[in-house]
């Protein structure tokens, strides 16, 4: 990219620094946040080597070629505009009009970039072409699109950070942090599954004592965005916010419960509720472990119940929990024995 219009070499010209080894671009920080002007610029032949080339050696940066008579790149442009805004700094917007810089698009399409249709976007990191998509996408594949790029260049999107330190803050407890951090994402991304999800079990979590919190939680739910409704982040958050509200019931009862399954060890009906309670006061392995007691002693009590009910705290807590994972091999290991 050394001979692109707009570039006046020079000797000993100094070139903007590149990124610490291992490292992606810096977020924005307080004091030196970019303009929102610098975040989304008007681009030509004259500036595209400072403000793609040379400014992609410290922070990724997109080319939107459009065209002012092309119908997809109204609906594409604005779409990229918000998700350069909600990166935060982290990635920035050129655009460039191809009627206006044609020598430019000339010299561009000579070099193996495919300029012969609109609108066509480009990623480039560290001085190079690292991505490159033709025609309107969604939302969607938009956001996907930057996610890569910033994670070619070592970062994420703020969104994934704010996530990351809710479930960090769920898991030690401190639901009330991470109803924040989940709420904060959703300003910014209001079709985000994980924000949504975070959000619902944090108020669930709140509402452990609290009624009127679960109420919250089940008009979080009812707001989902119909389109994610059925991802996996929220259908585990449903099945929690469900198992939850049964729990609630169940808990009151549980000393009763306790002493009917010592009387009684084939009571599998107060070993299943002594289950949901359990699960409702977060004793996870206790509650799995009565659950698998009723299938290790009659799996096809109440057809399966036990069976379903576990595939149900599975998916409340997560696949990838450590409680799931235990019990999961311990279903498994009754099922085929």
């Amino acid at each position: 990219m050394d001979y692109i219009i707009g570039h006046k070499p020079g000797k000993g010209a100094p070139s903007a620094p590149a990124a610490p080894a291992g490292r992606g671009p810096a977020p924005a920080t307080a004091g030196h946040a970019p303009a929102a002007g610098d975040l989304i610029t008007d681009g030509d032949q004259s500036t595209f080597m400072r403000d793609v080339v040379d400014a992609s050696r410290t922070v990724p940066v997109i080319v939107d070629f459009w065209a002012t008579w092309c119908g997809p790149c109204k609906q594409l442009t604005p779409t990229l505009e918000k998700i350069v805004r909600s990166a935060g700094g982290r990635v920035r917007l050129v655009k460039i009009d191809i009627d206006k810089n044609r020598a430019l698009v000339q010299q561009l399409a000579q070099l193996g970039l495919p300029m012969q249709s609109v609108p066509t976007v480009a990623a480039f990191w560290q001085g190079q072409i690292a991505d490159i998509f033709q025609g309107a996408q969604p939302e969607s594949e938009v956001k996907r699109f930057v996610e890569t790029l910033l994670k070619v260049a070592g970062g994420t999107m703020p969104g994934a950070d704010l996530i990351a330190e809710g479930k960090a803050a769920l898991e030690q407890g401190q639901a009330q942090e991470a109803g924040e951090l989940f709420s904060a994402v959703l300003e910014q991304e209001p079709e985000n599954p994980e924000a949504w999800g975070g959000l619902i079990r944090a108020l669930i979590a709140l509402g452990q004592d609290d009624e009127a919190q679960l109420a919250q939680a089940r008009d979080a739910l009812a707001q989902v965005p119909a389109k994610i409704a059925e991802h996996a982040e929220i259908s585990g958050a449903r099945s929690a916010l469900a198992l939850a509200t049964e729990g609630r019931a169940a808990a009151a009862q549980l000393a009763s419960l306790e002493r009917r399954v010592a009387a009684d060890p084939a009571d599998f009906a107060a070993r299943y509720d002594l289950a949901t309670a359990l699960n409702a006061l977060g004793r996870r392995e206790e509650a799995a472990e009565a659950l698998l007691e009723i299938v290790r002693r009659n799996r096809a009590w109440n057809e399966g119940a036990a069976r379903l009910q576990l595939l149900k705290f599975f998916e409340a807590w997560g696949f990838d929990d450590a409680t799931t994972m235990l019990a999961r091999r311990k279903l498994s290991a009754l099922l085929f024995s």
